[in-house]
């Protein structure tokens, strides 16, 4: 990629235009890991400082767009892994709508494929929430599979991990997320 070139021989704008680029889509993977947008915009920062100390690495070979993706999921999981302690969701922080949603849905149904739309929001959130509970690989493995629906080829590309692994870490992710829901369920009858 020209743009790559340019920057690595110290053009400053030929940077600039990465980030003006890619800042989208770095800021939105960086969303999947991150609720506050003060996290976000640290990671962010973080990804593209790393983008340009560690550009003479980019080769060319694959997409730039998959070179800061590979980044952008080093880079949170390596700040969801700095952080002291993961937080545990307990029923009285939930809000009545989600609350609710958790006492009518999850309960032994499937949840309906066509919600409505406040609906929707409101489950997305749940799981968002319980999502962050669980650890910075399970999340990204969760996210990448189930969230953005990429193919476990797409994630071996993104993660660098085996297929194998890619597939023994989205099914234990699954059961330990629905371990997490059905342990909230239970918490908030009791």
């Amino acid at each position: 990629m020209e743009l790559a070139r340019f920057a690595r021989e110290g053009d400053e704008t030929a940077f600039e235009e990465i980030m003006r680029r890619y800042s989208r889509r770095v800021f939105s993977f960086a969303s999947k890991f991150f609720r506050q947008r003060s996290l976000v915009e640290e990671a962010a920062q973080e990804v593209f400082l790393k983008a340009f100390t560690e550009l003479d690495s980019y080769e060319g070979r694959g997409s730039m767009e998959g070179w800061l993706t590979r980044i952008t999921t080093n880079t949170c999981l390596n700040l969801l892994r700095s952080s002291k302690r993961r937080p545990e969701l307990s029923a009285s922080d939930l809000s009545d709508d989600e609350t609710a949603w958790l006492d009518n849905h999850m309960a032994g149904a499937a949840i309906e494929r066509h919600q409505s739309s406040e609906r929707s929001l409101v489950a997305a959130d749940l799981a968002g929430r319980v999502l962050q509970t669980l650890a910075p690989d399970d999340q990204l493995v969760l996210t990448l599979i189930d969230g953005e629906e990429n193919s476990v080829k797409d994630v071996v590309e993104v993660t660098g991990w085996s297929e194998s692994k890619v597939k023994v870490q989205a099914m234990r992710a699954r059961r330990r997320m629905r371990d997490a829901v059905e342990k909230l369920m239970a918490r908030n009858k009791s």
